[in-house]
């Protein structure tokens, strides 16, 4: 099934809220050798809220993307504030492109971070390419 072009635009619901906590912070800081302060997130820890929540739009059937080829291609985080332990996060996804380009599949997902009191943390923008037969 080619990449279905007519779905951008197609916003997803939210996700569960996730809460931030120290430990996660630091967990993550750790692993990308970041020695600081677990006060607040490495801007690049928005990463844990939103792969899962673009992983329910690549693995959706109806995006018709063939995920045995997928590439993360580019990964961005525009923060209007750090993540901080105590906040409650979701994220909502949008379809931004869906396209082929010269025997690969390209897709654009526009991830907006929100508190569970709605105020927007950060907005994070993932491309991913996949070989096309078509």
């Amino acid at each position: 099934m080619p990449l279905n072009a007519a779905l951008v635009g197609r916003v997803y619901p939210a996700t569960d809220p996730y809460l931030v906590s120290r430990e996660k912070i630091r967990e993550f800081a750790r692993a990308i050798g970041d020695s600081g302060d677990p006060a607040c997130a490495p801007p690049t820890f928005a990463v844990v809220v939103t792969m899962p929540a673009e992983l329910r739009v690549v693995f959706d059937p109806e995006v018709g993307f063939d995920t045995t080829r997928l590439l993360h291609r580019e990964q961005r985080f525009e923060h209007r504030r750090p993540i901080e332990p105590g906040d409650e996060l979701t994220v909502t996804v949008t379809v931004a492109e869906a396209g082929h380009v010269g025997g690969t599949d390209v897709l654009t997902l526009s991830s907006v971070v929100r508190t569970t009191e709605d105020e927007l943390v950060c907005t994070g923008t993932s491309t991913l390419i996949a070989r096309s037969d078509g």
